[in-house]
Order: C-alpha cells, then sequence, then structure tokens
C-alpha cells in the first residue's frame, strides 16, 4: 500500500533533528508530506502539521487540516493508497478538524474519534460564526471574506467519543488517546507505543504555549502543564506537533516538555499570588517574570502568546473581570472618556504631539495618547496620521504575533477611517 520508491529518496525525508523555531513553518503557502519515521507521514500544510500512520488495516490520520485539504489529500496519495480507516483530531479548531471532505468526496468513509467535548464545541461555533469571522480577522489581519461553518453539515461530527481516555487497535496496533484541557477544553494528545511516537496537537507546538489569546475562550494552563508532563512520561523517541518542526529523542523530548510546564507553573503561581494578596490586574501583569533557566529555552520564547496575556486568563478563570479600578465597574463610554481628556488637553494637536514624543520612550503610554485623540475626535485626520504611526511602530517591535495583530487592527481602523475622509 506505500509507495516504496518515495520513501527510498533521501530528498523526502523531513529533518528531525533538534531545533528550527515554530514560526518559520508559519504561514509558508507550502504543502508537503514526508516519511519521518517507517510508514509514518509527516505533513506540514501552510502552517498547520499532520500525521498518517500506514497500517495493515489502512491509515490512521491525526487531524485533517482546512484550507489546504485538497492539497493534502494529494500530498498522501502520492505516497500512498492505503483506504483510510480512522482520523482522530486533536481539537475542534478549525485548521486542524476541517480537511475531511476531499477524502468523503473520494469515498472513504473513516471513524472519526475525538473527545466528548468537541461536539459542543462545534455547536458554540454555529451560534458565535460571526464573532469568529470577526476576532480571527482582527488576529490575522484577514481583508478577505472568511467562511466559518454555521451548519450542522459543515462539521465533522465524530461517531466515537472519549472522556478521559481511548485505546483503539487498528492494523494489530495501538494508539493511545489521551485528555488534558490546554488551549481547548476537547485536546486530545496520541501515544503509538509500538512505534515510539508521540502527537500532541497543540499541547506541544515549541513556543509559550497559546494560553492567553485575548479574543477567545478560556485556555487551561495548569491542565496543559499536567498534559505536558504526561507526554514527557511516556518515552516517545519522537514528538510529532500540530504546529512546527518534530522533535526527536527521549531525553530531548521530556526536557522541552518538562521546561515548557514549568514555565506555565510559574506563571500560574504568579498570577495566584498576585490575586491573594489583591493585587490589581495590571499590576500582576506587569509582574510577571518568567524565570531565566526557563526563559533562555527558545522553545519558550513568546513567538504567538505573551506571559501577560496568560496571566490574565488566568485571572479571568479564577477571579472575574473586574479589574480593582472601581471606575472601570461601571465606566463611561471609551469615546466620551476620550472627548474630555481632549478637553482637558486643550485640544487634538497636545496629545497627538505627545504621542509622537513617547513613541519610543513608552510606547504603550503613545498609544492611549494616540487612541484617545481618534476616538474623541473620529473626523480628524491628525489623528488618525497619529494612531497609524504610533500602532504601526508598536507593532513592528512585538514579538507575539496575537499582539502584533490586535496593535495592527488600530491601524487598519485608522487608514479605513482616513479614506472616508478624503
Amino acid at each position: 500500500m506505500t509507495n516504496d520508491a518515495d520513501k527510498a529518496h533521501s530528498k523526502d525525508k523531513i529533518d528531525v533533528s533538534v531545533g528550527g523555531t515554530v514560526l518559520e513553518r508559519y504561514f509558508t503557502g507550502k504543502t508537503e508530506a514526508a516519511y519521518v519515521a517507517d510508514n509514518t507521514l509527516f505533513l506540514t500544510a501552510d502552517y498547520v502539521n499532520l500525521i498518517a500512520f500506514e497500517t495493515s488495516d489502512g491509515l490512521v490520520l491525526v487531524d485533517t487540516g482546512m484550507v489546504e485539504a485538497p492539497k493534502i489529500f494529494d500530498e498522501i496519495r502520492k505516497k500512498t493508497d492505503a483506504p483510510l480507516h480512522t482520523v482522530i483530531i486533536t481539537h475542534g479548531h478549525m485548521d486542524h478538524a476541517f480537511g475531511l471532505n476531499p477524502w468523503l468526496e473520494a469515498g472513504e468513509k473513516p471513524r472519526i474519534i475525538a473527545h466528548e467535548n468537541m461536539t459542543r464545541r462545534f455547536r458554540t461555533y454555529m451560534r458565535l460564526a460571526p464573532m469568529n469571522i470577526h476576532i480571527n480577522r482582527v488576529q490575522f489581519g484577514m481583508e478577505a471574506d472568511i467562511h466559518w461553518p454555521d451548519k450542522e453539515e459543515q462539521f465533522p461530527w465524530p461517531d466515537t467519543t472519549y472522556r478521559e481516555q481511548l485505546t483503539i487497535r487498528v492494523g494489530g496496533e495501538t494508539f493511545e488517546l489521551y485528555h488534558h484541557k490546554g488551549e481547548t477544553d476537547d485536546s486530545t494528545w496520541v501515544w503509538a507505543p509500538e512505534r515510539g511516537i508521540v502527537c500532541t496537537g497543540d499541547l506541544y507546538v515549541g513556543m509559550l504555549p497559546y494560553c492567553g489569546n485575548p479574543q477567545k475562550v478560556q485556555r487551561y494552563a495548569e491542565e496543559w502543564a499536567d498534559g505536558l508532563e504526561a507526554i514527557a512520561s511516556v518515552g516517545a523517541e519522537l514528538l510529532l506537533p500540530g504546529h512546527g518542526h518534530p522533535i526527536k529523542g527521549k531525553d530531548e523530548i521530556r526536557k522541552r516538555c518538562l521546561i515548557t510546564a514549568e514555565t506555565l507553573r510559574s506563571i500560574v503561581k504568579q498570577t495566584l499570588e498576585g490575586l491573594n494578596a489583591g493585587k490589581t490586574h495590571e499590576d500582576i501583569m506587569a509582574s510577571i517574570k518568567i524565570p531565566e533557566h526557563l526563559a533562555k529555552e527558545p522553545y519558550v520564547d513568546p513567538l504567538y502568546d505573551k506571559p501577560e496575556f496568560i496571566a490574565r486568563a488566568i485571572i479571568r478563570r479564577y477571579g472575574g473581570w473586574w479589574n480593582g479600578f472601581s471606575s472601570q465597574l461601571l465606566p463611561a463610554k471609551m469615546a466620551d472618556q476620550s472627548k474630555e481628556i481632549i478637553r482637558l488637553a486643550g485640544g487634538i494637536e497636545p496629545l497627538v504631539d505627545r504621542a509622537r514624543e513617547l513613541i519610543d520612550s513608552d510606547p504603550a503610554l503613545a498609544c492611549h495618547l494616540a487612541e484617545w485623540a481618534a476616538l474623541g475626535a473620529p473626523d480628524n485626520r491628525s489623528a488618525h496620521e497619529c494612531v497609524i504611526d504610533v500602532f504601526n511602530k508598536r507593532a513592528e517591535s512585538e514579538i507575539a504575533l496575537i499582539a502584533r495583530g490586535i496593535l495592527s487592527h488600530a491601524v487598519r481602523k485608522s487608514q479605513k477611517a482616513l479614506a472616508t475622509l478624503e
């Protein structure tokens, strides 16, 4: 069932040596498949990874992709004509779960396995499709139309679900599925003991975990750490993540998972200590520091999320949304606050001038001043030009993709406002 000629070519091998950062594989525009172990295909589809295990009963596919689904199907079919036996969805996010259509159109009828919470996630997606379109446009700077499923027939509903752990046998091989909350409450990681391979979904991605997204539903830092520690304990020789490079070597896999877990636990500990001390949310966020022995490791770099965002998510989970400032409990609208600030400043220009003065020395405060100017005087060109310059400068200096996306959203809003003023 496997095209042995394909396996024989060295160019068909993906480097699984230690090293490489995840963002090197983000948004590459490429779809490629290669063998990383015997009968084990690893696919990179633009920015998400999939794994296809070849067995004597057919393929076991871990995740399905989304936008690149037809290319994924074609790439796998270049390597093997084995039937699709089982699909395991590691979590219900769009980039991992919504690429089955080409397989179904080809007549495949796989068993679909996922955690029991995934069905609830899909029903929430149906209720909040417009919101999800909006927040992803903000986060990723998407101006084109985005399709978000909102009908039952558009979802890959699982026919087999589990709660804590599930063991399946396909082609005489064992595949163990484990649930740990993390980026989602429906996360699954897969252990193939006979192969010594673990598929982590988004529980391990080679950077600071995506545990504090400012626009999205609750993440679970402590349970995420639990999951990483469990992954470390199985003794895998090859780790295949949902994003980024494969990791080879039992010791290296264990080290990376445990360091990442320790980083999350450090953020949790500092955040809860701040809550117990009665600190305001902003003081807690400002005080979060990753210990040096952890921060030096490149695989916990804040390339997508930020430690302070994770702290904010922990606060939201345990301490509510009120930030500790009484005026913020029932606040005036930001536009009304901004108009009053402009009046007190003596007009727009003092705010704009001061924002530009602070753009290098205090970019956070510069952003406040620029945004107040634009909100309080939405028809003022100078205010929007200031927003564009200040927020662009701050976005360019920001490492984390989420932060960069949201800061850039302010730029796009003011650019659109300027276009209407011409």
